[in-house]
């Protein structure tokens, strides 16, 4: 038993650890960056607002379940920025291998759970993980929306940009994408907040 919850507390010590990884998306004031771990947080009360709007019926546990630990293995992979291509040749190698280490401090049977979890997530193919990716989308776009595009606009975000990355967001939930397009994206792209094309 004791060899059990050493193994459970070890995991859940070392997880403490995604409150130091960084996103490029600031809070809703424009002061700091959110981390990964408010990020995550942010997504499981969007899950248990907003699953009556999926396309298909959800486990709304499993949905936050895996929105919760998604984001873990950027403990050793680093958090990869939605538009930096160069970074994003080598994330699945380098995010694999960190599931591997990070979910095996588990006990096997939820060790292999979480990894599951994380696959499915990936994989993107029930509607659990097609609402997931939804909300992993939407969440940093409404944060750039309320901060007047700040991010958009530092890293000089075009919109087709913007599109090409949520190109499969309304397969998880299409009423909040198509709300997202309405509300965030073409008020900023009006604003000059957001990039009319990426320049060649």
């Amino acid at each position: 038993m004791d060899k059990a919850l050493d193994q459970l507390f070890d995991f859940i010590r070392e997880i403490d650890k995604e409150k130091f990884i960084g996103r490029q998306t600031y809070l809703t004031d424009g002061e700091r960056k959110e981390n990964d771990a408010e990020h995550a947080w942010h997504m499981a009360i969007m899950v248990l607002l907003l699953s009556g709007y999926s396309n298909e019926k959800i486990d709304v546990l499993r949905t936050i379940s895996m929105l919760l630990i998604h984001d873990i293995v950027e403990i050793d992979a680093g958090d990869t920025y939605a538009y930096d291509e160069e970074a994003k040749k080598t994330q699945k190698e380098r995010e694999e291998k960190a599931a591997e280490r990070i979910f095996g401090l588990l006990p096997e049977e939820q060790g292999n759970y979480l990894m599951e979890l994380w696959k499915e997530f990936e994989a993107r193919e029930t509607p659990e993980a097609k609402f997931a990716r939804t909300m992993d989308n939407l969440q940093p776009m409404m944060l750039n929306a309320a901060t007047d595009g700040k991010a958009w606009v530092e890293h000089e975000v075009s919109i087709d940009q913007i599109m090409k990355r949520n190109a499969r967001t309304g397969e998880g939930a299409s009423v909040l994408w198509e709300y997202a397009q309405r509300n965030w994206l073409e008020p900023n792209l009006k604003k000059g907040r957001i990039k009319p094309q990426k320049d060649l």
